[in-house]
C-alpha cells in the first residue's frame, strides 16, 4: 500500500500544479470507498484556491481558501491502491476513477481499485486540521524538527519505556512516530541492527539513537527514489517508483544478506511480513 514515501512523493508531484489554482468543479462517481465521500460540498468548494499542500502520516492534505482566508481542508487517503494523477479534466474516467476535483483544463484523479482509500472534507470551522479525529492520536512525523537527531531518539526511547510489544509494532502503529509502515520500518530496523522482534521498552537509547537515525535517511532515500512500486504505485505524473530495488531485506526471503551473505528469514508480526538478516539483526 502507498505509504509516507509514496504519500509525499504525490504530494511533491501535486504542488506547483495545483498550488494558487481555482476550484471549478468536484465530480464524484463512486462514494463508497473507506468512508463516504462527501459528495454535497460540490457547491461550497466552488472558486475556492489551493494555498497549501500538506502531508500528515501517510495522509495528503489540500488547504483550500477563499479571499484569502482558509475555508478548510480536503483530506486524501490512498488506501491499498489509490494513486492521485493530474489528467485533463476531458480525458475519460474509467471504472476505477471515484473522484475528480477540477481545475479548470486539469483535474486531481483518485483511482483506487480496491476502494480503501477517502476523500473527506474538513471545515475551518471545526477547529484545526490537527485536531481532525484521524491525526488527534498520531505521533511525531519522521521527518520532522522534532524527530532530528537527539530528539528522535528520545522520542523513540520514552514512548516504549514499559513496552513488552515488538518494536516492529511500535513502529506500525503510529502512536509513537508516524508513517513508518511496513517496508521502511523493514529497512530501518536493518540499518540500525535491531531485531524486528526485539521488545521495545528493553531497547536502549544507543540503540533507539541508530533507529531514529535509520527511519529518516530510508524515509529520504525512498522519496528521493520517488517511492516503491511493489504493487501499482504510481506518482502524480504516472511515473514508477523504484526504492524496491535498494531493499537490504524486505521481500528477500531466502536470499543472501548483501552485508553479510546469511539467509534473510521473514517472520509473521501483528499479520505483517517482516524481513530481516539473523546475523546481522539482534534482539
Amino acid at each position: 500500500m502507498p505509504e509516507l514515501p509514496e504519500v509525499e512523493v504525490t504530494r511533491l508531484g501535486l504542488h506547483p500544479e495545483v498550488i494558487g489554482q481555482c476550484v471549478t468543479g468536484f465530480t464524484v462517481r463512486q462514494a463508497i470507498l473507506r468512508w463516504p465521500v462527501p459528495c454535497d460540498i460540490a457547491p461550497y468548494l466552488q472558486g475556492m484556491q489551493i494555498s497549501a499542500t500538506r502531508r500528515r502520516g501517510k495522509y495528503l492534505l489540500l488547504e483550500l481558501s477563499r479571499d484569502a482566508a482558509i475555508q478548510g481542508w480536503l483530506i486524501f487517503h490512498l488506501g491499498m491502491s489509490g494513486t492521485l494523477r493530474i489528467v485533463q479534466t476531458d480525458e475519460p474516467a474509467s471504472v476505477h476513477d471515484h473522484v475528480d476535483l477540477h481545475l479548470g483544463v486539469i483535474s486531481v484523479r483518485l483511482r483506487d481499485p480496491r476502494r480503501f482509500g477517502a476523500v473527506l472534507w474538513h471545515p475551518f470551522a471545526d477547529g484545526p486540521i490537527d485536531q481532525h479525529r484521524l491525526f488527534a492520536k498520531l505521533g511525531v512525523e519522521p521527518l520532522s524538527a522534532e524527530f532530528a537527531g537527539e530528539q528522535g531518539a528520545q522520542h523513540l526511547y520514552l514512548g516504549s519505556r514499559g513496552r513488552t510489544v515488538a518494536i516492529k509494532q511500535i513502529l506500525l502503529a503510529g502512536h509513537v512516530v508516524v508513517g513508518v509502515g511496513n517496508i521502511y520500518a523493514s529497512e530501518s530496523l536493518f540499518h540500525a541492527r535491531i531485531h524486528p522482534l526485539a521488545q521495545a521498552g528493553r531497547i536502549g537509547l544507543q540503540r533507539y539513537r541508530r533507529l531514529a537515525q535509520a527511519i529518516r535517511e530510508t524515509l529520504l532515500m525512498a522519496i528521493n527514489r520517488g517511492g516503491s512500486s511493489l504493487r501499482d504505485f504510481v506518482a502524480s505524473d504516472g511515473a514508477s517508483g523504484y526504492f524496491q530495488l535498494d531493499c537490504m531485506v524486505y521481500g528477500r526471503e531466502h536470499q543472501p544478506c548483501r552485508v553479510c551473505d546469511a539467509v534473510i528469514k521473514q517472520v509473521r508480526i501483528g499479520l505483517r511480513s517482516s524481513f530481516f538478516c539473523p546475523r546481522c539483526q539482534h534482539v
